[in-house]
């Protein structure tokens, strides 16, 4: 590639790539990103070969994607421009593909996606509910483009956001469309991103730098390595715009070892734009000159902090700072410094090219946009979905991700992470933005929220992630340090059977002390999953400190068997549960009359808990 020299030669290479496209070419995207692990790359090799047996080379194109987002269902292709999408393909499925679909238009109903309700095939991604349902702006790209081809990122008009900030627009007005837009900070704290790049604008000092912060700590996130890994350009172009808007010369993209082809992705994206001549001096002829680096961090939860982030980036121990000075005045080296989160800067240019009017037309009066969220737990399609700020959990859950599987009835979700906190039942109308979550005790984060049903036991929920941030913290505070032990202590008690009345108090108290005087985040919001379980959940902890009952039947001292403990009247007779669970109905009513001292509890009204309860599913031997 020959390096660009001004924004009219970017522009002719825009118009180059797109006429070398075909548009009677079928493409098949095959995600190569998370759809590794179950054998997509087996899959593109079959599909390849057959592909050139069948000698269909010059009118099929094979392109290696990102997440397409619907995570249960991998490996996952898209066939375009028909739109068809196929889910759990193995190589064995191949020369069905290419003997029916490629070359004769045919639909291959197993392969496709069944509608929840009818059990018919659903062959055309946009009459999948759970893309149909969804607005992606960010997310646009990722599934359609080869990140590793820039020519793929510009043809679908990859920095012409920058093109046009550079030429029309001056770094102050850049700052106001920001602000315009009502952009905040995607990673969790929600602030304003146009207020943020306002401070280091008018901040003293040379250089300045620009980092993006890619750790993406809490272990149910994984919004951040899908963008890096599937359209790296979006994030980089974010950079540019956002470097020549605060006045910043180097630029920083700090992510952790665990996301290996993120790291790959990254790397050759950064290399292909020295090429091009969009990193370095003199870009595209404008004076302004920018580069970036990628940063490898060992991935520490602390790490997401900014200061932490920076003195993990010069060597030292990430360890939170006090603040003030504040990164804009004193960050990397002592320089101005400005950190932003890896979905944040990938907005940036979506704003840029459309405008600010564009942009607010989605999302609430506070927030504008977009939020990606990553769904994981108890629902029928986990997964990446993108949705406008505002719209409610039951949309999320119900309608895109096709609520609890098994008939089991939703419980809560548990929102931001081991920082976040649980959103019971009876808000399932809740608008997912940064105040209203708040108003409820949880906490936004970075966008993960994982669904619990009828079986999970908050105590256990509470404890786990209270394990989570307590193995995390650095140590440095003593708040942090030693009240995330002894809240650890309590909730491992309770969950053993351990537990007082007193113990509840205590950890309110704890609690609240922590959040006060703790110095970074995960000090402040770590004992939020503990105290909204507490407020919405109380019974729970009362049961399993005075009844030694555990309703999720999930803490083992307290649990025989599932099913057993499941049972409202409390039988001991295992016979009858085994009976019941598995469909039995007339051998347990047998058992009933001869055993059961309340027959009519368990032979009339009983909803029979216990077969929600079993895990007979989950043994290789036979009940």
């Amino acid at each position: 590639m020959n390096k660009l020299e001004s924004i009219g030669q970017l522009e002719w290479l825009r118009n180059r790539v797109r006429a070398q496209t075909q548009p009677e070419k079928t493409i098949v995207n095959i995600c190569l990103t998370g759809c590794r692990s179950y054998g997509a790359v087996q899959v593109k090799d079959a599909l390849e070969e057959a592909v050139k047996k069948q000698g269909l080379l010059s009118e099929v194109e094979i392109r290696s994607t990102g997440c397409h987002g619907c995570c249960a269902k991998a490996p996952v292709m898209l066939i375009e421009p028909q739109g068809i999408f196929y889910q759990a393909v193995t190589p064995e499925d191949v020369d069905q593909i290419v003997a029916r679909t490629l070359k004769k238009g045919q639909l291959i109903d197993y392969l496709a996606i069944k509608d929840s309700k009818t059990g018919k095939p659903i062959f055309h991604r946009s009459r999948i509910p759970f893309f149909s349902n969804q607005t992606k702006r960010v997310l646009a790209n990722c599934g359609r483009i080869d990140p590793t081809n820039i020519e793929h990122a510009i043809a679908v008009g990859g920095y012409g956001a920058l093109a046009k900030a550079l030429v029309t627009m001056t770094p102050e007005a850049i700052i106001e469309e920001i602000t315009a837009a009502k952009l905040r900070g995607r990673g969790g704290g929600g602030f304003p991103t146009g207020v943020k790049w306002d401070r280091i604008r008018r901040a003293g000092g040379s250089p300045k730098y620009l980092i993006c912060n890619g750790d993406e700590g809490d272990p149910g996130s994984f919004k951040d390595r899908a963008l890096l890994e599937g359209d790296p350009h979006a994030v980089l172009e974010g950079m540019l715009i956002g470097a020549y808007a605060v006045g910043a010369t180097i630029g920083l993209i700090y992510t952790r070892e665990q996301y290996p082809i993120a790291v790959d992705h990254l790397t050759i994206a950064i290399g292909q734009l020295r090429e091009l001549g969009l990193l370095g001096d003199n870009i595209l002829g404008t004076g302004f000159s920018f580069d970036i680096s990628l940063n490898i961090g060992p991935g520490a939860f602390v790490c997401g902090e900014e200061t932490a982030l920076i003195a993990s980036i010069q060597g030292k121990r990430g360890m939170p700072q006090p603040r003030p000075p504040y990164p804009f005045q004193s960050g990397l080296d002592e320089k101005p410094t400005i950190v932003n989160n890896v979905e944040t800067l990938a907005n940036v240019p979506l704003i840029i090219r459309n405008g600010s009017a564009w942009y607010t037309r989605r999302g609430t009066a506070q927030s504008g946009g977009t939020k990606i969220l990553s769904l994981a737990g108890k629902v029928s399609d986990p997964g990446l979905v993108e949705v406008p700020m505002g719209v409610s959990i039951k949309e999320v859950v119900f309608n895109i991700c096709g609520g609890v599987p098994m008939g089991r009835r939703f419980k809560a979700v548990q929102m931001g992470g081991p920082s976040g906190g649980c959103i019971p039942a009876r808000f399932l109308n809740l608008a997912v933005d940064y105040e209203t979550i708040r108003q409820v005790g949880a906490f936004m984060g970075s966008g993960d929220m994982l669904v619990l049903d009828e079986n999970n036991c908050m105590v256990e929920m509470a404890r786990f992630f209270l394990a989570f941030t307590q193995a995390e913290s650095c140590g440095q505070c003593a708040p942090c340090r030693l009240g995330t032990t002894q809240m650890l202590t309590i909730l491992s008690k309770i969950t053993r059977g351990e537990g007082r009345l007193a113990d509840i108090e205590t950890m309110v108290d704890l609690g609240e002390t922590i959040s006060a005087a703790s110095l970074c985040g995960l000090g402040k919001n770590c004992a939020r999953p503990a105290i909204t379980a507490l407020k919405y959940f109380g019974k729970e902890f009362e049961d399993h400190i005075l009844n030694q009952r555990c309703a999720g039947t999930v803490c083992e001292s307290m649990v025989i068997s599932a099913c057993q403990h499941a049972c409202p009247a409390g039988i001991d007779v295992p016979n009858y549960i085994a009976a019941i669970a598995c469909g039995k109905y007339e051998q347990a009513v047998a058992i009933i009359r001869e055993r059961n001292p309340f027959p009519a509890v368990c032979g009339r009204i009983c909803v029979h808990p216990c077969e929600y309860r079993c895990r007979r599913g989950q043994l290789d031997a036979p009940v």
